[in-house]
């Protein structure tokens, strides 16, 4: 599938960053299965392209991702139907989707322009850096619907947030604003509406002359430590240093500090 082909979102590569926005704006970008299909191909080029060091996943129009489309014929359970499995569209196509995204080579930024609803709002929970519009808000919808937060919700709210308020969210669905979500170390960072792009972009751009192994490291390392001994994160911060070391980038960070300037890093 050609880039050119999709129809759900649009994607592209720039100097080192790839960017991902989902296009349904006229759907507050909810999915369906045409459009995981989409991502999921996305998502490949991004693994098997070595130029690509950083990777930006945002929404098109007034909304990042309203979750689930309930009108896509794949999960419809109107009355008068035969009901279908939701389990199994969360075990063919959000829990991969999640799980792609932790396992790629380098940072996922995720820059929230509007509304993250349901599994929209834990999409963007399992990137590695969180930017929120001021205006965007977070809101686990499952609740009114008789379900559970999936795409990792269950798994990202009390780590993130601890019990306590990944209860209150996943049990009450009220909206959490942007501000809030920072406050309470859910995301990395609100900023003004006006700015989201601008410091999305700078980001991004910081990540692609970043020393990309090393970074792919460290996400490793920390979702790593979710269910890790202490002694286990020991053992695998002494692996992942003995290969880091022996990298182009940490030569050639060593020497731009010995010789005070700034490193001109090539991410291996």
């Amino acid at each position: 599938m050609n880039a050119k082909d999709y129809q759900n979102i649009v994607f592209g590569i720039d100097a080192g960053v790839a960017t991902l926005t989902l296009n349904r704006p006229d759907k507050l970008n909810s999915f369906t299965q045409a459009m995981h299909e989409e991502v999921r191909d996305a998502l490949r080029k991004v693994g098997a392209d070595k130029s690509v060091r950083v990777l930006v996943l945002t929404g098109a129009g007034r909304g990042f991702c309203a979750g689930q489309d309930l009108s896509d014929r794949a999960v419809s359970n109107a009355p008068g139907t035969r009901p279908v499995d939701l389990g199994d569209s969360v075990e063919k196509n959000y829990a991969p989707l999640v799980l792609a995204l932790r396992a790629l080579p380098m940072p996922v930024i995720c820059a929230v322009n509007g509304v993250a609803a349901g599994a929209g709002a834990n999409l963007a929970l399992a990137c590695d850096i969180v930017l929120a519009a001021s205006s965007a808000s977070f809101v686990e919808v499952f609740c009114k619907l008789g379900l559970i937060p999936d795409t990792g919700g269950t798994y990202f709210l009390p780590r993130l947030i601890g019990s306590a308020r990944a209860m209150g969210l996943a049990m009450l669905g009220e909206k959490l604003t942007a501000e809030k979500a920072e406050q309470w170390g859910l995301i990395w960072k609100a900023v003004p509406d006006a700015e989201l792009a601008t410091e999305t972009d700078k980001l991004a751009r910081h990540f692609a002359s970043a020393p990309t192994q090393g970074l792919a490291f460290t996400k490793q390392a920390i979702h790593a430590s979710a269910h890790n001994t202490l002694q286990q994160q020991l053992m695998l911060e002494c692996t992942m240093m003995s290969e880091l070391g022996a990298t182009s980038d940490y030569r050639e960070g060593v020497a731009a500090f010995m010789e005070k300037r700034v490193p001109q890093f090539t991410g291996k």
